[in-house]
């Protein structure tokens, strides 16, 4: 999961061409704002698929490259819409965008309480009764709300929290890669490759929508269109080196752990990062590792709870949501509260017997939304184009995120479809008359 928010409108001032970023400079941003705390747990949900992962990896980093594409696109066309929810009523109406906008806040509620599972069970190294599951539920709920907190004395706070994080979050990951180098063990890897036996074409795709937490975010190139100095040319090289360069990171990362981990203790981990450093390096280095993927993930609760509420104030202005969520500029105190108390909610209905299990679960429920969400500005995109090359790019990028989700497993896929049956019937029985936007001027501007 990105922990960048996923599209910020950009301010006005024109900018001169030597203040633009170059299209290399620019895929460092889009990488930066990929490659996050979303893979601190992601090798205990691919144990099952093992090794074979890899592919999942590489077809994941194709399809995200189209995807980012697509938003490179729709920034272009329409550089005034306000995030996703305006990329979709742009093209396909304000039922579209309703949906899109409680969608992408609730993906923000159910990813934010996976990485509250992570900050868990990487505080599990030090604690190991955090393992035990009604212990992990009272701290992943303590996370949450001082995050709520933080976010409620100021939105500054918050994000001084998320930027503090940021650098420090790169260490397990860089460590983890160096550790891999210094180990690996093509043998213990090739034992791990397909642990069920079935067939390739069917475990890596069932994996997609596990893998593609990673790559949330990646509309976030659609922000750079602006900023960089030949936007036609350069937003889709950025898009893809950027999108590659987290893949190499990716990559780097998982071969390491499953060519040096067995896979049963993968399996078991709470802190695979950790785990990893422990077996080549010592216990020091772990003990590191582990203080850094806990300051990177409540760094990033903290951020994506103000991303949460930011989105459920926008929401509100755009009439999708009650006014008391927000008005213009002000975010009252129940905004982060309600969204708090959902979270509170998804982290107990969602416990599994290990945190491994429970990231699995909230990562792909994340997962499936947010991709039903992309395949949505996708088809927005076919509306909105034409041209026939970003014609193109739109049907691939729906292509690939419906099947993304129609391979997922359906545990993931039901609540997803439960949450977009709901809108539905609470769009055509409420909102269908009253959906106006709140603040008209405010949504020109």
């Amino acid at each position: 999961m990105s922990d960048a928010p996923h599209h910020i409108p950009l301010a006005e001032e024109p900018l001169s061409d030597k203040h633009k970023l170059g299209w290399g400079l620019a895929a460092l941003v889009v990488a930066g704002n990929m490659i996050g705390s979303g893979l601190y747990l992601l090798p205990v949900s691919l144990a099952p698929t093992g090794g074979s992962s890899l592919i999942g990896w590489l077809v994941a980093a194709v399809g995200a490259a189209t995807l980012a594409l697509v938003f490179g696109a729709l920034g272009r066309l329409q550089p005034d819409a306000d995030g996703l929810a305006g990329f979709a009523e742009r093209g396909l109406g304000r039922f579209a965008g309703f949906n899109v906008s409680l969608a992408f806040w609730a993906a923000c509620l159910v990813g934010n309480v996976a990485v509250a599972v992570a900050a868990t069970g990487y505080l599990g190294f030090f604690w190991p009764v955090l393992r035990d599951p009604v212990a992990a539920t009272f701290c992943n709920l303590g996370i949450i709300w001082i995050a709520t907190i933080a976010y409620i004395i100021g939105a500054r706070t918050a994000s001084w929290l998320a930027a503090v994080a940021l650098i420090v979050g790169l260490t397990p990951i860089v460590i983890a890669v160096v550790a891999g180098a210094r180990a690996f063990d093509p043998a213990l890897f090739a034992a791990s490759w397909s642990p069920s036996g079935a067939p390739l074409f069917e475990t890596v795709p069932a994996s997609l929508a596990i893998i593609f937490w990673a790559y949330l975010g990646v509309e976030s190139a659609a922000a750079l269109s602006r900023r960089v100095r030949n936007p036609a040319r350069d937003v889709g090289l950025a898009s893809i080196a950027g999108v590659g360069l987290a893949t190499l990171v990716y990559v780097a990362a998982t071969v390491s752990v499953f060519g040096v981990i067995p896979l049963a203790a993968i399996a078991a981990s709470s802190s695979p990062y950790a785990d990893l450093a422990q077996r080549v390096f010592g216990g020091s280095i772990a003990g590191l590792v582990a203080v850094c993927a806990i300051i990177k993930t409540i760094g990033t609760v903290g951020g994506w709870v103000m991303m949460g509420g930011e989105t459920a104030r926008a929401a509100a202005r755009q009439g999708y949501l009650p006014k008391g969520f927000g008005a213009g500029d002000r975010t009252p105190v129940a905004n982060p509260l309600l969204g708090a108390a959902i979270m509170s909610v998804v982290t107990v209905l969602s416990g599994q017997p290990t945190l491994g299990g429970q990231f699995g679960l909230l990562v792909g429920v994340t997962s499936v939304l947010t991709l039903t969400v992309y395949a949505v500005c996708s088809a927005s995109l076919f509306r909105l184009a034409r041209r026939s090359r970003a014609r193109i790019t739109a049907i691939g990028g729906m292509a690939f995120a419906a099947a993304a989700v129609a391979f997922a497993a359906p545990g993931y896929i039901v609540p997803s479809v439960g949450f977009f049956a709901l809108m539905t019937v609470v769009w055509f029985a409420v909102m269908r008359r009253s959906a106006a936007p709140v603040d008209p001027v405010a949504d020109d501007a």
